[in-house]
């Protein structure tokens, strides 16, 4: 079981902890974001643990930041847009340590794939987009009437992973989302919005499609 380091690099809302994993004949960096901080959502999480594993196994240094006012992250909930600054950030440190060569990856789950979606769009606007992206569970749409996940553009090879059985983010609303970006969603039978005792198939979904 390789180690696991806790940092607190410099975000911008002040301190931000990052777990991460790193790989001694890396190929590439996986940055894996996490679920909603209002509704318990951490770094912590099993979504986010399986796939930072997975993309270990599968060769990358792999870090997990907890966002603003979660652990010991400084500052508060701000609605998905400094998020996407703490995910930059968390992005930014990983290429000071690693090295700029290394092909980035990006993966999020709920919350932290919307969150995901946007990085993705500011990294391409500037140049140097991620090599691909995993979206597990993604907030879509509208989420109670008030929670608006509108994104951009989606890179057409993006892993987009869902439980047939999710009630927080219902299936159809994934598809009306899919649709007319003409993303491929690999559907998981049987699964609810936290992949209970289905977490190996994302792991099998991740790594096929890697290897394919």
């Amino acid at each position: 079981m390789p180690a696991i380091e806790r940092h607190l690099i410099d975000g911008p809302d002040g301190k931000l902890e990052v777990f991460v994993e790193p790989h001694p004949n890396a190929t590439g960096i996986a940055l894996i974001a996490h679920p909603h901080p209002l509704f318990g959502g951490t770094a912590d999480n099993k979504v986010v643990t399986t796939l930072a594993r997975t993309f270990r196994e599968l060769g990358c240094h792999s870090l997990r930041p907890n966002f603003r006012g979660v652990g010991s992250s400084e500052g508060h909930y701000d609605a998905g847009r400094g998020e996407t600054a703490d995910l930059l950030a968390a992005h930014d440190y990983a290429l000071d340590r690693f090295g700029g060569g290394l092909p980035v990856y990006l993966a999020g789950f709920s919350f932290g794939a919307f969150v995901t979606g946007q990085l993705a769009e500011r990294l391409a606007a500037a140049g140097s987009p991620a090599r691909r992206l995993v979206l597990v569970g993604t907030a879509a749409g509208f989420s109670d009437g008030s929670r608006d996940y509108a994104s951009g553009a989606i890179a057409a090879d993006t892993l987009v992973i869902h439980g047939a059985e999710d009630t927080t983010v219902p299936l159809a609303e994934v598809l009306g989302w899919a649709e007319p970006l003409e993303l491929v969603v690999q559907v998981v039978p049987g699964a609810d919005h936290f992949f209970h005792r289905k977490l190996h198939l994302i792991r099998r979904i991740v790594r096929e499609a890697w290897r394919g």
